[in-house]
């Protein structure tokens, strides 16, 4: 750890970054399809799936834009969210947001395929299914 500035190093690289991201939303996709079985009723649930990935498509879309060009913008000063307690002025709080709008982001970028795939899955699923729903 940096005396002066209490900073953790080594710097968080975008690689990381996106890397987390991508297992995270490897492991919401999982997490998604278990709680549609939860909304039994088959409209709802297609629905749900649905609205999810259209969510997450949407949450990407933004997250990534804005991640990536705050990240853009701090010339390299990233910092992780332990790292909260160093920010001094009114600016640097863009160091902290970068990492987490793009995880957020690349989290969604994989869930929103995930949520489409379920939703055909479970769209296609035969009547009398458990995956079909009531």
């Amino acid at each position: 750890m940096n005396s002066e500035r209490r900073i953790t190093t080594p710097p968080l690289r975008l690689r990381d970054v996106v890397g987390r991201g991508a297992l995270y939303g490897l492991v919401s996709v999982p997490v998604l399809g278990i709680g549609s079985l939860f909304v039994t009723d088959h409209h709802d649930r297609t629905t749900f799936l649905a609205v999810a990935g259209g969510f997450a498509a949407s949450m990407a879309a933004v997250c990534l834009l804005f991640g990536l060009f705050f990240w853009w913008t701090c010339g390299g000063d990233i910092r992780r969210c332990r790292d909260w307690r160093t920010i001094k002025g009114q600016t640097e709080h863009l160091t902290v947001a970068a990492p987490v709008m793009v995880r957020i982001g690349v989290l969604a970028l994989v869930l929103f395929p995930g949520a489409f795939g379920l939703y055909h899955l479970v769209d296609a699923a035969a009547y009398d299914s458990w995956l079909h729903g009531g």
